[in-house]
């Protein structure tokens, strides 16, 4: 499967994006999906989790309550709404696919692709 992050973008503190991650083929109902960041100077980590159906979902405590994850299969597409944003999510947003768990997209996801930035101003 092959991934592609968009919808990045500059926005003010406390203030909302909504990223999406397209992916391509048929079997995208397949795959659990993961967002991941990365930060200047940091490393990548875990954001939120959706499983192939899109009931269940996992975040990150920094995100839980701001973030929501969410999926539409007929689209081959996995958005991540982000509310209340702060500097500290400033980042690089990655997308990743597993076809195993929603634990194994969480820790060490197969496929990955590009990122998109936010950068969020104080």
């Amino acid at each position: 499967v092959q991934l592609q992050a968009s919808g990045g973008g500059l926005v003010q503190a406390g203030g909302s994006l909504r990223l999406s991650c397209t992916a391509s083929g048929r079997t995208f109902s397949t795959y659990y999906i993961g967002w991941f960041r990365q930060a200047p100077g940091k490393e990548r980590e875990f954001v939120a989790a959706i499983t192939r159906g899109g009931v269940g979902t996992s975040y990150a405590d920094s995100v839980r309550g701001r973030f929501t994850i969410s999926r539409d299969n007929d689209k081959n597409t996995v958005y991540l709404q982000m509310n209340s944003l702060k500097p500290d999510d400033t980042a690089i947003y990655y997308c990743a696919a597993d076809p195993a768990s929603l634990l194994k997209v969480s820790r060490a996801a197969k496929y990955w692709g590009q990122g998109t930035l936010v950068t969020v101003s104080s």
